[in-house]
């Protein structure tokens, strides 16, 4: 796909499997990211990119031949009429934060999905997960509004902000 200064950003091929599972399994135990609790394996991922296919695109930004961000879209709802809407994520190893690696991935997600069709991004994040508040605001989203204790992480009710951007055609 293209080169960031020191980072290759390419689609994620089914041998990233472990490494995206690594990535994501850090959000999952650090608690700022995400409402699952169970750690992610290896064949969950294998199977979840191959399920996706070429529609659903997954990029990873790889740094001297190691992944170290993920970003990934899947259906927002089952309905026709939402077909151009992509639910979003975006996961960036303890390592990598704050280089830039989960802007590249983000980006180039966003012209992946533009490309393919898609006319909206949309994902929801914890009001305490600032970095990620920025770095969508960074990357073009803006912030449609709060789902008030939306889920219970750990017995604890949390909030998600939903945040959403215009992609192709429909941000003209």
């Amino acid at each position: 796909m293209s080169h960031c200064q020191d980072s290759l950003v390419r689609l994620a091929r089914l041998a990233d499997a472990a490494a995206i599972a690594s990535i994501y399994n850090q959000g999952i135990e650090e608690r700022h990211a995400t409402f699952e609790t169970e750690l992610c394996t290896v064949e969950h991922i294998t199977t979840q990119l191959a399920a996706k296919g070429d529609k659903y695109p997954t990029v990873v930004v790889e740094r001297a031949g190691t992944v170290v961000a993920w970003a990934g879209v899947g259906p927002y709802r089952d309905r026709a009429c939402y077909a151009g809407i992509a639910q979003h994520s975006v996961y960036v190893d303890r390592s990598a934060r704050r280089t830039g690696a989960g802007r590249a991935a983000l980006e180039a997600l966003c012209d992946e999905c533009a490309a393919r069709g898609f006319w909206k991004l949309l994902s929801r994040i914890f009001p305490e997960n600032t970095a990620s508040l920025v770095l969508h605001e960074r990357v073009g989203f803006r912030v449609v509004g709060v789902y008030h204790r939306h889920g219970k992480l750990d017995g604890v009710w949390r909030d998600a902000v939903i945040v959403e951007k215009l992609l192709g055609e429909a941000s003209r």
